[in-house]
C-alpha cells in the first residue's frame, strides 16, 4: 500500500499535525465525550494540583495522533489495532501540540506495521509518547 503521496510506506517516513489547544477545544472535546474533570475547566481545582492550571484532556493529544494516522501516514483508510500511550507531562490550554508519527516497521503484503509518536508542546515537553501498531484498509477488503 502507499501513503497519501502515492509511495510506498517505508521505515522511516513521518509525518506531522499541529493544533493549538484553546478552551473552545477542551470544550468540543467535553460535548463529545463528556469529560468534565474540574482540571480542565475549574481554574481554583488546578491551581491546587501539582499541575497549576487548566490542563487540556489526554484524549486531544490522541485524537491528533487519530487523524494522523487516517489522514496523513498511512492515510486514509488507516485504522489503529493497538495502542501503547504514555502522558509524561501535561498538555495546558494554549499550547502549540506537535504531533509526530514515524513509521518503524512495515509489512507491505499485509498493509500493516508498527509506528512510534510523540506529541510536544512549543517547549519541546513531551506530552505523549509510544507506540501503536497500524493497517491500511482498501476498498474491498
Amino acid at each position: 500500500m502507499t501513503n497519501e503521496g502515492g509511495e510506498p510506506i517505508r521505515p522511516g517516513d513521518s509525518a506531522t499535525r499541529t493544533l493549538v489547544v484553546t478552551p473552545e477545544i477542551v470544550e468540543a472535546y467535553a460535548q463529545i465525550t463528556g469529560d468534565r474533570n474540574p482540571l480542565h475547566f475549574d481554574e481554583a481545582f488546578a491551581a491546587g494540583t501539582r499541575f497549576e492550571v487548566l490542563i487540556a484532556q489526554g484524549g486531544i493529544a490522541t485524537g491528533m495522533l487519530h487523524a494522523l494516522v487516517a489522514m496523513d501516514l498511512p492515510g486514509a483508510g488507516s485504522v489503529f489495532l493497538k495502542q501503547a500511550w504514555t502522558f509524561p507531562n501535561p498538555a495546558r490550554i494554549g499550547d502549540t501540540l506537535t504531533a509526530t508519527g514515524t513509521v518503524q516497521s512495515w509489512r507491505a503484503n499485509r498493509a500493516m506495521g508498527v509506528m512510534s509518536f510523540e506529541v510536544t508542546n512549543e517547549r519541546g515537553e513531551t506530552v505523549l509518547e509510544g507506540d501503536a501498531t497500524v493497517m491500511q484498509v482498501a476498498p474491498g477488503d
